[in-house]
């Protein structure tokens, strides 16, 4: 049988992307036949793998990917209290793809397909993800420029991508980003003396957030699924 690197057998079993892989194997969180695996090392799935203490099959699950409406007070990641997970009880281990921050609402995709994951994620890849944003301020026309053209961001040491920012109302804002830096559209407005209201994410690509109510998701399936496959494949 042929043997796959640890991280991307793990991915493809849908147990987390192979980034998060990496870092649990680093910390030494991941064991084969009883011993603790090296990073690198490479597996054919017969072995006796466990994960955090917990085995995982060798049998690949069916993927899901569902599209989610993240209610604000709630967190992505699930080692934290009020975690998405914890809050959907879904039947099948899923993990959400990026994150969005705890005060945040909106579009928030969810899979066991690790490979999916990891795709998406890569922020070489230029995926666009789009939110409506609601500050405090009047809007100007210098701010929508400023914010266009990418700010410099200090305390990250990083200058954001130029994107597209369009206004919508006197203190509501659209902005397509493709990359997806530490709260980074609260850091873009600060940096303008902007306070954030509201922020909700609408788009991942081709998924739209629509009509999907707060707390509820739904499965993408379908010629959605095949375009959102689609348009990773083409990258």
């Amino acid at each position: 049988m042929e043997k796959v690197r640890l991280n991307k057998y793990l991915s493809t079993q849908g147990v987390c992307s192979r980034r998060e892989a990496d870092r649990y194997i680093e910390a030494g969180k991941v064991t084969i036949n009883g011993r603790v695996a090296c990073m690198g090392e490479k597996v054919a799935g017969t072995e006796e793998i466990l994960f955090d203490g917990k085995p995982v099959s060798g049998a690949e699950e069916e993927k899901i990917v569902l599209a989610m409406n993240k209610p604000a007070g709630i967190v992505c990641s699930s080692k934290e209290k009020d975690n998405i997970i914890d809050y959907m009880k879904y039947p099948k281990r899923i993990y959400p793809v990026g994150r969005l921050d705890k005060d945040s609402t909106g579009l928030i995709l969810l899979t066991n397909d690790g490979e999916l994951m990891n795709e998406i994620l890569k922020a070489r890849n230029y995926h666009e993800k789009e939110y409506e944003v609601r500050v405090r301020e009047r809007i100007t026309a210098d701010f929508i420029r400023g914010m266009s053209e990418g700010v410099w961001l200090s305390e990250l040491g990083v200058k954001t991508r130029p994107c597209k920012v369009k206004k919508v109302d006197a203190y509501t804002f659209r902005i397509i980003l493709t990359q997806g830096l530490n709260r980074q559209i609260r850091r873009m407005c600060a940096y303008f003396n902007f306070r954030v209201v509201t922020l909700k994410r609408i788009r991942i690509m081709n998924i739209q957030l629509g009509d999907l109510k707060e707390g509820e998701w739904r499965e993408i399936k379908g010629r959605e699924l095949k375009e959102l496959r689609g348009g990773i494949a083409h990258e």
